[in-house]
């Protein structure tokens, strides 16, 4: 028996917290941190005859995010409980949607261009047929599409402490914060393509203001859900399902599922390990050891006991919601880049920094409105005011300038009253002051003189105290030009318009 081809496929469910004021069915405030056990109540610790309300947001943030990632939102839904337990499981059941969930039949497309060149459309190891069939691969190669079975509403849990040696502790603050769990169909066929699936989503989901998105804080989380088709002797088998559990940065994501996929394939070649549709394994990440270690083995139709929530009523989503909640998504960060290289003619690189958030794309956009050069508008943010904010560790809500002093100076520049030396010069004292370019240079007196017979003077001045200069021009060093013109520059204290000055010594030193 040989094996002839094998392939990865996976799927996954991303736990997402979300930006409400507070938990999910109490007025508790969502918040990460704090001391432990400070933040509950009956509610969300569970206590008797305590009753659950569902927050002010919580439904209308996960319709933003179903909108987010193209799913349909249900017009009628209902909160259903699921029982099981756990420790930090305070209740003896997570209050969820099991049957009815907010949000349906959705799709994310990533990138092709940000995955390895093998991956990419042509690529050796690129599968352009998957459960999906062509309909993976769209926009002529660009992007290959994942699709969103269902993205549903629920609660967290408490978190468990484990002191090595010592006692675990439960800290329930978290009990109880407002959860989306986003479902994806089997569709990814590589560990890249799982992370870049993850990536893809934290950067929609923090551009709607759905969540913070925090992997450290553990704002989302990723289960990867991984087993192999295998080709033996021309029959297909398919290796039996691993969940990876709680998978918290794009890094752990690569490498636990590449780790799977080779262990799969070994057992599956030593021991025959085939697909059981009842069964499934769950697994951890041992960052230390680098492997997946096994947790527990469940059946997959476990009877978790679900049951309508009894003390949330089934609810109907009115249009008013959805429609606030579609208006609240807006131009979405891959729209966003691709139109800023067509309308701007931006690079690749310029759009990614331009695009990591949405308050810079809108600080660029302002900026850009009524410049002479947008390209330069972008170069002042990128090179400029970004290494300001890096070395303060801001960010763009941190500044104090508008995009109005971005857009007046660079047009000072292009008009030629300053120079981009001193358009520095400008720029910092901007920062300080916050005051506009013009006024700053008026009262610096920095305009640069434009003045031709101004110029010719100095001009004339600075070839006259250089004659060896004039004598190397003349043995064919025309590198003097520029030499002689940074003269002119330092004679004007920086104020001599450059171009004139240039053009000026050019034409003297011609007729010499």
């Amino acid at each position: 028996m040989a094996i002839d081809k094998w392939e990865i496929v996976i799927g996954c469910e991303i736990h997402t917290q979300l930006l409400t004021k507070t938990k999910a069915f109490c007025a508790c405030e969502n918040r990460y941190g704090g001391m432990p056990n400070t933040r509950v109540c009956p509610v969300c610790l569970g206590l008797p005859g305590a009753m659950p309300r569902i927050s002010k947001g919580y439904v209308e943030l996960g319709a933003v995010a179903g909108q987010a990632l193209n799913c349909n939102i249900a017009r009628f839904t209902k909160f259903d409980r699921k029982h099981y337990f756990y420790p930090d499981l305070t209740k003896g059941y997570q209050i969820t949607q099991y049957d009815i969930p907010l949000c349906t039949d959705g799709h994310v497309d990533l990138p092709m261009s940000k995955l390895p060149k093998d991956q990419q459309v042509g690529g050796e190891k690129c599968r352009t047929k998957n459960f999906i069939g062509d309909d993976c691969i769209i926009d002529n190669g660009k992007y290959r599409r994942v699709r969103v079975e269902r993205i549903h509403l629920e609660e967290d849990v408490g978190k468990s402490l484990h002191l090595p040696g010592q006692h675990s502790y439960i800290d329930y603050n978290r009990s109880g914060t407002p959860l989306i769990e986003i479902v994806t169909k089997p569709d990814m066929t590589s560990p890249e393509e799982a992370a870049l699936f993850m990536e893809t989503v934290q950067e929609i989901l923090r551009y709607v203001k759905v969540t913070n998105g925090n992997l450290e804080e553990g704002n989302m989380r990723c289960d990867a859900n991984i087993n192999l088709n295998v080709w033996e002797d021309g029959k297909l088998y398919h290796t039996p399902i691993s969940e990876i559990k709680n998978l918290n940065s794009f890094r752990v994501i690569r490498d636990a599922c590449t780790y799977e996929a080779k262990r799969q394939l070994e057992e599956f070649i030593n021991d025959r390990q085939e697909f059981n549709p009842g069964f499934k394994v769950t697994m951890g990440w041992d960052e230390a050891k680098q492997q997946t270690v096994v947790q527990r083995t469940k059946n997959s139709f476990v009877d978790y006991r679900f049951v309508v929530e009894p003390d949330i009523k089934p609810f109907s989503v009115s249009d008013e919601l959805v429609n606030r909640a579609g208006s609240r998504v807006g131009e979405l960060p891959e729209a966003k880049r691709n139109r800023f290289k067509k309308e701007y003619g931006l690079s690749d690189f310029d759009v990614e920094t331009l695009t990591s958030t949405r308050e810079l794309s809108l600080w660029f956009e302002d900026a850009a409105k009524g410049a002479k050069d947008v390209k330069k508008v972008a170069n002042w943010i990128l090179a400029e005011l970004l290494a300001v904010l890096n070395e303060k560790n801001e960010t763009i809500d941190d500044v104090k300038i508008t995009p109005a002093h971005i857009t007046e100076l660079v047009n000072i520049i292009a008009e030629g009253k300053i120079s981009g030396a001193q358009g520095k010069t400008v720029f910092a004292e901007m920062l300080e002051t916050n005051k506009m370019p013009s006024e700053i240079i008026k009262e610096k007196g920095l305009e640069v003189v434009s003045d031709n017979s101004a110029i010719e003077a100095i001009v004339d001045k600075v070839i006259e105290a250089n004659p060896k200069a004039i004598e190397d021009f003349k043995s064919g060093k025309t590198n003097v030009i520029g030499w002689l013109t940074g003269q002119v520059m330092k004679e004007s204290k920086g104020k001599a318009n450059p171009k004139m000055a240039s053009e000026l010594v050019n034409k003297k030193l011609s007729s010499l």
